[in-house]
């Protein structure tokens, strides 16, 4: 069992949304990956309903995360997110049970 802090994200788009969505959340990965404590983070797309997106992120701590949902383009967007969004996210919490492969 991992110590790490680990979710799966549903993001049900309004369908009129799911490409502002995209690449307002695509231009958060990388910065995102850049932080202290962050393990994973991937964006990905529903093949068949493409106004289903989900995030896979595993972080070194909830602390960690805490300050990752803190920065000011993630609480502008927490205030949105309704604006882009069906329905509010869906959270799955996970235990990361295999080593990271990221090339960091």
């Amino acid at each position: 069992m991992s110590e790490h802090y680990g979710f799966i994200v549903k993001a049900k788009t309004r369908p009129e949304k799911a490409d502002a969505f995209e690449a307002l959340f695509a231009s958060f990965v990388e910065p995102s990956r850049q932080e202290p404590g962050c393990i994973e983070y991937h964006m990905l797309r529903d093949k068949q309903d493409p106004t289903l997106f989900m995030f896979f992120e595993i972080w070194a701590s909830k602390a960690d995360l805490d300050v990752h949902s803190a920065l000011p383009h993630m609480v502008e967007f927490a205030e949105h997110r309704m604006e882009f969004l069906e329905r509010d996210f869906e959270f799955q919490l996970i235990d990361m049970l295999s080593a990271s492969s990221a090339q960091r």
